[in-house]
C-alpha cells in the first residue's frame, strides 16, 4: 500500500519507507525516537502524542504515523519499564487491570480508526483529537502542579508524594479491592474503566495514551507519584503492542522500515530519561510534561488554522 508517491531522489542519508511512500533522513528519525524514548523514561508516558504530529509534520501520512507511532511506543517504553522495575516502582497487580481495559479499549478503538478512515476523516479526527484532549489535559496539569509548587514555597514541609487527591462518587463503586504497592483501597472498575479509555486514545491517536492516564493515577485513583511512572510504562506495553498487531493486520499502515529506526533510538532514549527523572521531584515532572502537552496542542491548532501551501492535492492510495 502506498499513501503518496515519493516525489524526491533518494540522498546519501535518507532511507524510503515503503509504506508511507517518502524519503527521509535516517537520522532525523534516529533523533525523533530517542527524544521519544527520554520522555518515555522521564515521565512514563509512550510519548506518541509527540511523536505521531512530529511524523506528520515531517511529511508522514497521519495514519502511517499513528500506526507506526504506536510501535515505537512499545519498545521505548519496554526499555523504561525495566529500569522502574529495578527501582521497585511498578505496582503490577493494578497494572494489570489497567492492561485488561486496555486491550479491550485499544481492539474497539482500531475498529473505529478503520470506520473513520473509509469515510475520510481520519487525518480530521486525528487532529482535532489532539487540540482538545491534549489541550484540556496539559492547562489542568499545569496549573494543578504549579498550584503544588506554589504551596510547597510557603511551608517549611511540603506534601507528600500522592497527588491532590480526593474521595468522589468513583470510590463508592463495588468490587473494591487492596493494591499493596499502591496503597489504595479502590474499586477495580476504576483501573479497568480508564484502561479501556486509554486504549481508545492508542488506537485512534497513535499514542500509548501515558500523558491522559498519569496525571489520572495521580488524581483520580490517588496512587503515589513514585509509582505511576513505571505502572504506567507497564500498561503501555500490552495496549500499544496490540494497536500496532491489530492496525497492522486490519488497515495495514504499520510502516516497519519507519518503526525500527524509531525504536532503535527510543531504547537508548529511554535509559537516559529514566536516569534524569530520578533526581526530580513528582510535581517537577508533572509540570515540565504539562508544558510539552501544551506546546504540541497549539502547534496542531496552528496547523488546522492555517491555509495549505495547495488547496487540492490529489494521493493515491492502492
Amino acid at each position: 500500500m502506498a499513501w503518496r508517491c515519493a516525489d524526491r531522489s533518494l540522498k546519501p542519508l535518507d532511507v524510503y519507507l515503503p509504506i508511507a511512500g517518502v524519503a527521509e533522513n535516517v537520522f532525523v528519525l534516529l533523533g525523533l525516537g530517542a527524544m521519544i524514548g527520554v520522555l518515555s523514561g522521564l515521565f512514563g508516558v509512550g510519548g506518541g502524542f509527540l511523536l505521531t504530529p512530529l511524523l506528520i509534520l515531517i511529511g508522514i501520512p497521519a495514519p502511517v504515523a499513528v500506526s507506526s507511532s504506536a510501535n515505537q511506543v512499545v519498545g521505548a517504553s519496554l526499555s523504561g519499564v525495566f529500569a522502574h522495575w529495578r527501582r521497585g516502582n511498578v505496582d503490577v497487580k493494578l497494572g494489570g487491570f489497567l492492561i485488561a481495559g486496555g486491550l479491550a479499549g485499544s481492539t474497539v478503538g482500531v475498529t473505529l480508526f478503520k470506520l473513520l478512515r473509509s469515510l475520510g476523516q481520519i487525518d480530521l479526527v486525528i487532529s482535532l483529537a489532539y487540540v482538545v484532549l491534549l489541550g484540556t489535559v496539559g492547562i489542568l496539569m499545569f496549573v494543578e502542579s504549579l498550584r503544588t509548587i506554589l504551596k510547597q514555597r510557603k511551608r517549611a514541609s511540603g506534601p507528600g508524594v500522592r497527588g491532590p487527591h480526593r474521595r468522589t462518587w468513583a470510590h463508592r463503586l463495588p468490587w473494591k479491592m487492596r493494591f499493596p504497592r499502591s496503597k489504595l483501597y479502590m474499586s477495580a472498575y476504576l483501573p479497568l474503566g480508564l484502561g479501556f479509555l486509554i486504549g481508545v486514545l492508542s488506537a485512534i491517536m497513535g499514542v500509548g495514551g501515558g500523558f491522559v492516564l498519569v496525571p489520572a493515577m495521580i488524581y483520580f485513583l490517588g496512587m503515589p507519584t513514585s509509582v505511576v511512572v513505571g505502572t504506567s510504562l507497564l500498561q503501555v506495553i500490552f495496549v500499544t503492542g496490540n494497536v500496532t498487531f491489530l492496525q497492522a493486520v486490519q488497515t495495514q499502515t504499520v510502516d516497519i522500515v519507519l518503526a525500527i529506526i524509531l525504536l532503535a533510538g527510543g531504547v537508548v532514549g529511554a535509559q537516559i530519561g529514566t536516569r534524569i527523572g530520578a533526581g526530580l521531584r513528582g510535581e517537577q515532572l508533572r509540570i515540565i510534561l504539562a508544558t510539552l502537552v501544551i506546546a504540541v496542542s497549539l502547534k496542531v491548532l496552528y496547523d488546522l488554522t492555517i491555509p495549505p501551501a495547495d488547496v487540492y492535492f490529489v494521493g493515491a492510495q492502492i
